[in-house]
């Protein structure tokens, strides 16, 4: 079996404001490409293809038009996570054709989805979409009068208590099987951009949950994750990965290598083989620090067509300083004067004699880091002498 797996498109998302509709656009193109050419049994996206519940229309009619192509080429198995709406994402799954299945209903998790090539049976997806303990904690009770715990662990093993079900009862069709699953498991490494999970204190999913054994073997090849957006393994056995974001979603993730896995299993039990494939970058992310002189220098030239956060460490604040980056940096999205202020005990500043000035003169010189302007002294003096003889 050979699929692809992806996760947390967020079509619709913005990055601190910037549409990024043709990033968008430019993956989505990226992924039917791949299935055109590199010869997919499926496409697998774990949750997250749409940033909100109630997405942009234009975001819609991208992900139809996607699914559309891709079913041209490859089965394509989609589960809604904790950003989409599973209702409606999933509303149309009863009327979907064989290559494009949506399981929004985690009732369904031991229900496996299978993938035929040229008529034949080559592997087997169990998809378990976005658990939300405080619903599924009743709906996958086995007495909805005597709820699941109320955390993430206890909603997921009984995901997967249905996933063993079916495959003791059908352990001999010997073929790969895949389980796919939206949630922050134990291990992974999160960035700034993924959304909270925590519930009753408890936001994360043991690796051993998605761990199903027959004999003392393990029966499930691959887990494929989807949740945090660095793509990053986080078991050997079964090989469990998260697919990643494609698409930088705050500057946590400006190192990040964005891609997707070609993941060829050739039989169950076998070693997951697993190729990573760079993803198109829209345009890229970069953090830049210096003066103001430096940055509008020829040195972050470079820089032009990035997305750019900048910390600007002139010690007094450049006039206009966004404006004027704005002109040079035309996609700048986050300025900070970023000033190196010194912290100071009471030890550190010595009284000068009695005099109230000096004192705020010396003040104001060891937390500012540099000696006061003769303009900045008369201020002071002026304001102090306002203050001794009562004027407002």
């Amino acid at each position: 079996m050979k699929f692809l797996h992806t996760s947390d498109w967020h079509l619709g998302r913005t990055l601190h404001g910037a549409d990024l509709s043709d990033a968008f656009t430019l993956w989505c193109d990226h992924v039917v490409e791949l299935a055109r050419t590199r010869d997919l049994d499926a496409v697998l996206i774990a949750g997250d293809v749409f940033d909100r519940g109630i997405p942009p229309v234009t975001m819609v009619r991208l992900l139809s038009e996607t699914l559309q192509r891709l079913s041209q080429y490859t089965t394509v198995v989609l589960t809604p996570g904790n950003h989409d709406a599973p209702t409606r994402l999933g509303f149309t799954a009863g009327l979907l054709k064989d290559r494009v299945v949506i399981v929004p209903d985690p009732r369904k998790a031991g229900e496996p989805i299978d993938i035929i090539r040229g008529g034949e049976l080559v592997g087997q997806v169990y998809a378990l979409p976005y658990l939300e303990p405080d619903i599924d904690r009743v709906r996958l009770a086995e007495d909805p009068d005597e709820p699941l715990a109320r955390s993430h662990e206890a909603v997921v093993k009984a995901a997967m208590d249905l996933v063993r079900e079916d495959i003791v009862a059908h352990c001999d069709v010997a073929v790969p099987r895949i389980v796919m699953a939206h949630e922050f498991v134990v291990g992974g490494e999160p960035s700034d951009s993924e959304r909270d999970l925590h519930i009753g204190g408890v936001d994360s999913v043991p690796s051993a949950v998605f761990d199903v054994r027959v004999g003392g073997n393990s029966m499930i090849d691959y887990v494929a994750l989807g949740h945090l957006h660095g793509p990053q393994q986080v078991n050997e056995e079964p090989l469990m990965r998260y697919a990643g974001s494609p698409i930088a979603f705050s500057f946590s993730e400006e190192h990040h290598h964005k891609s997707s896995a070609i993941v060829t299993i050739d039989a169950p039990g076998d070693t997951p083989d697993v190729e990573l494939i760079p993803a198109p970058i829209y345009r890229p992310l970069a953090t830049i620090r210096g003066t103001f002189d430096e940055l509008l220098s020829d040195k972050y030239s470079a820089y032009q067509d990035h997305f750019v956060r900048i910390y600007v460490t002139d010690t007094d604040r450049p006039p206009r300083m966004v404006a004027r980056l704005r002109l040079h940096f035309p996609h700048l999205l986050e300025v900070q004067h970023d000033v190196e202020f010194h912290q100071l005990s009471s030890r550190d500043v010595t009284r000068a004699g009695t005099n109230p000035l000096d004192v705020l003169n010396e003040f104001f010189t060891s937390a500012g880091g540099r000696e006061l302007h003769d303009e900045e002294r008369a201020l002071i003096a002026s304001q102090w002498e306002s203050l001794a003889k009562g004027e407002e």
